[in-house]
Order: structure tokens, then sequence, then C-alpha cells
């Protein structure tokens, strides 16, 4: 038996209430062609007004731009990683930025940080970084409905390296891991054993296609952040991150 769809709906979420879905969340409902009777699954990522978990629900109306749900049982089930992990990254040029937040977000990540750098190829200023911030916020709900995600990441608005390492100066996350390809850099996977009280929650930055220039990683790790590597082979930027994310899920 197929599993109800997932629908991502920010709201006060209330068993036995009836609620109209938000515009997003509705439009989903009609390109699914779900009926009346129909049941779907609702979450409401890490806004404020939601339970967290997750509720059945079951679709009693709809019309051409409304749909409306009756909601039922509440499941506290969270499918997040055992730590908090947080992504800062060097955005890649082309579509290969929407494809990292889906499968970054597949990957339990909590929080994506988009950066610009000395070596990157795409420049987002002003209005057109805080669209991408939206096109890429909507790639992870979409991500979470797919994968069984109840917290959608956040995603932060588009900076520079130099803006975002000053800024995080003074973030507890206690262990915050760079992405290198200097010789002599220590393996991730040795580092994260020489670290396991410091585990609970990791900063991971990495550059875009090019990497980090020697200022750049200087100046993370000027800011308490640990030169790591994933092995001999020079992977691409949007693979680095992912495999260590792998790791450190």
């Amino acid at each position: 038996m197929a599993s109800a769809p997932r629908l991502y709906c920010p709201a006060q979420l209330v068993v036995g209430t009836t609620l109209d879905l938000p515009a997003t969340a509705a439009r989903h409902a009609q390109v699914l062609r779900l009926q009346p009777g129909d049941p779907v699954t609702l979450f409401g990522g890490s806004s404020a007004a939601c339970a967290g978990g997750e509720f059945e629900a079951r679709v009693v109306a709809m019309g051409r731009q409304q749909v409306q749900v009756v909601v039922g049982a509440h499941h506290a089930i969270e499918r997040e990683p055992a730590r908090e992990l947080h992504l800062a990254i060097g955005v890649p040029a082309n579509e290969r930025m929407d494809w990292l937040v889906e499968k970054a977000t597949e990957l339990g990540v909590a929080l994506i940080q988009p950066l610009m750098t000395e070596r990157s190829v795409v420049r987002l200023e002003d209005e057109r970084a805080k669209k991408k911030s939206a096109h890429w916020s909507s790639i992870a709900v979409a991500a979470c409905e797919q994968c069984g995600r109840n917290k959608v990441p956040l995603v932060r608005d588009t900076t520079t390296l130099v803006s975002w390492l000053r800024q995080s100066a003074d973030a507890q996350h206690p262990l915050r891991l760079l992405l290198s390809l200097r010789p002599g850099t220590t393996a991730l996977t040795e580092t994260l054993h020489r670290q396991p009280d410091r585990m609970r929650a990791v900063t991971l930055l990495s550059g875009p296609e090019g990497g980090l220039s020697l200022a750049e990683e200087e100046g993370a790790i000027a800011q308490g952040f640990l030169p790591v590597s994933l092995g001999a082979r020079v992977l691409r930027s949007e693979t680095a991150a992912l495999a260590a994310l792998t790791l450190l899920g």
C-alpha cells in the first residue's frame, strides 16, 4: 500500500480541526490530483506554530485554488541525524547548488549557508540573492516531503566568506571543519575519532569549484576551523560536501 503524500504545512496543526492548506501545499495537492477522502501527511518543519513531528490528515474539499483537510492523529516522529549539521558552501555554478541543497537536506543538514568566495563563478547580490535563497528553501521543502524529514533546514541568504567568518567568530558549535586539499591534512574520519566529545554539533566549510584560496583557508583556520581531508582524490565541490555530510551523519 502506498504511503500518504507528505505536504509541508507551516501552520498551527490541531487534531480534529479543519483548515485550508497554504497556497504551496494546496498546489501540490492539486498536482497530485488528490480527491476528497484521500489521506495526506502534514508537517510544519521548524515553524513556531508547529508542534513538531507529523500529522495524519484527510482531504475534505478540493477547489480551484483552495484545498481543505481535517487534521488527524499526531505522531512525534523525527528523522534527524544524531548531531546538528551546518553546511557553509561556496556556491557552485549552473544548477549544481539546486542539486546540493536537495541532497544535503536528504542527508540531514540543519542549516545551509551559501557563500561567495574569491573563486566563485556565481555572484549573487541584493534581490537576486533573496530570490535564490527562496528558491533553495523551496527545494529543501520538497526534499523533506520526499525523504520523510519533518524539520526543514534553514537556507540563509548568500553572503561573502569574509563576512560570514567575521560573524561566526563566536559560533557555539564545538567542532568546525574545513575541507582542504593542502598536503598533510588530517583525514576527516581520523578527526572525528579524535574529537568524540565535540561531535554533538558540527559546522562544515567547503569551497566552490577550485576550492578556497590559501588566504581564505588561513582566515578560516584563524577562526578555529580544523582542516580535514577526504582522501587523495580531488572531488567536485558538491561531491566533497555531500561525502563529508555522509560521514558526519
